[in-house]
């Protein structure tokens, strides 16, 4: 499985891939199983179709790597309109960003205020702005900008990646805060210097890091989200979380469209504060391959779906 996820991830960063599969109908319909379709009309319908089940919903528009100004503003102005339909339609949505997507390397000051009035739009929305962790070598720049979005506003979190080895001392540097944290896996290629390379170590960080969390919501100093499919580890989690007398309205799971549907609703059946991860959009390639390699027995689901 080691070697099927760094093939896939490779693969997610080839553009002659990416040209060559986008267009074969098997490959688009297997992306289909994961995103309700590429049109934000699609993502708040599906968001609206949720919320009837009592989760929730983060919308991404997925993208990244924008290198001019003009781009990135066009971005930012499509957040703004999302965030405008989900407060016209109350739906129970959240929003998420990466920060190459808003122009982070055209422009860091730029693409800083652009989170910024994000963040604001978000709060007076009811809503909320999520900010998304990208490769290592973005992270101390994507710290730097929540910082800043967050001293000035309260609607904003970051995503922190448990297979990175900098992250415990990322966490602590953020606990002052009273930070927001989305805390995953990872799913990007990563040298081992950088990031742990197998399952078991990952999941021995991302638990660690989760007890650090709800110890911090314990005494209402963090905002804790557990972004896994992995249901023995949500199980642990949410073991700790009830030893250590956390409110189960304190902290929340994500998960993504279209896995594990049953067990989305069973979660939230048992008082769990559940939001689903709807991507949309036409940059779908990298995203659906990071998506595989963070299971690649993923693979099986998908060739079940569409043969």
């Amino acid at each position: 499985m080691g070697f099927a996820r760094t093939i896939l991830l490779k693969a997610s960063r080839s553009q002659w891939l990416a040209r060559q599969l986008r267009e074969r109908r098997f490959f688009q319909r297997a992306a289909q199983r994961f995103m309700p379709g590429e049109t934000l009309d699609a993502a708040l319908d599906a968001a609206a179709h949720l919320g009837k089940s009592r989760l929730g919903s983060v919308l991404t528009e997925l993208g990244e790597q924008v290198t001019n100004r003009a781009e990135a503003e066009a971005v930012r102005d499509h957040y703004l309109g999302v965030l405008d339909k989900i407060q016209r339609r109350r739906l129970p949505a959240h929003i998420s960003v990466k920060l190459t997507h808003l122009g982070l390397e055209a422009d860091r000051d730029a693409c800083t205020r652009d989170v910024l009035a994000l963040a604001e739009r978000a709060e007076q929305a009811r809503s909320f702005l999520w900010i998304d962790m990208e490769e290592s070598r973005y992270v101390d720049a994507t710290l730097d900008v929540y910082r800043q979005a967050k001293t000035e506003c309260q609607s904003v979190g970051v995503c922190l990646q448990a297979y990175l080895r900098r992250t415990p001392r990322d966490l602590e540097a953020l606990l002052p805060l009273a930070p927001a944290i989305r805390l995953v896996k990872g799913a990007y290629n990563e040298p081992e210097d950088i990031a742990y390379p197998r399952k078991r170590d990952v999941d021995a960080h991302y638990f660690g890091l989760a007890i650090r969390l709800l110890t911090e919501a314990a005494r209402q100093r963090a905002k804790p989200v557990f972004g896994t499919h992995d249901l023995k580890l949500i199980a642990g989690i949410r073991e700790a979380a009830s030893a250590q007398r956390v409110d189960p309205e304190a902290y929340e799971i994500h998960m993504l469209y279209g896995i594990g549907v049953a067990e989305q609703r069973a979660l939230v059946a048992d008082g769990a504060r559940v939001r689903i991860l709807i991507s949309y959009g036409s940059a779908w390639f990298a995203w659906y391959m990071r998506r595989l390699a963070e299971r690649p027995a993923n693979i099986w689901f998908v060739l079940r779906n569409v043969v």
